[in-house]
């Protein structure tokens, strides 16, 4: 008799710690999008921009490298004045690549607005159908395995950052 009670008692702590239990999964976004074809187009296409760019740059810098070859050998020849407007052209022209390679490939240059442009359309499409899944399956959080993201859905009902909030102003 006390051996059932105490398997019944054990039987009913164990549901209720399952009970409570958070449910949570795995996935890797990164496969997700490589195997939308879709996606790999954008990249394709992205890809290719960014290639025509870096050699449009590097067309630039070897005529700035054949501006600067040809001072290098007609600078004996030139007046003090004639070589310091040779040497501000030849800046000027680092400068004008330096910008063109800043607004294409810069932190809100036109391939990051490009990659926005096609990807993000994709990738909201994919965290929808994740968060989808997670309501679906009952999935309190769900993380990317894959890179840096972390929790890509989580269960509003354990965020707790208001609770925190209130407590600090509290005190």
């Amino acid at each position: 008799m006390i051996k059932n009670t105490i398997f019944a008692l054990l039987l009913m702590v164990s549901f209720s710690f399952t009970a409570n239990a958070q449910r949570m999964a795995v996935v890797d976004v990164k496969t997700i999008l490589e195997s939308i074809q879709e996606y790999q187009q954008a990249q394709t296409e992205l890809d290719e921009l960014a290639a025509r760019w870096r050699t449009e740059i590097a067309q630039e810098y070897d005529k700035i490298k054949g501006e600067y070859n040809r001072y290098q050998a007609e600078q004996v020849l030139l007046s003090d004045d004639a070589r310091k407007q040779k040497e501000d052209d030849i800046m000027a022209m680092e400068k004008k690549v330096r910008e063109m390679q800043k607004e294409r490939f810069g932190p809100n240059g036109m391939l990051f607005e490009k990659r926005k442009e096609l990807v993000q359309p994709i990738q909201d499409r994919v965290y929808a159908a994740i968060e989808s899944y997670a309501d679906d399956r009952g999935y309190d959080f769900i993380f990317d395995k894959s890179g840096s993201a972390g929790i890509i859905f989580s269960n509003p009902e354990y965020d707790k950052t208001n609770d925190v909030v209130d407590r600090i102003r509290k005190n």
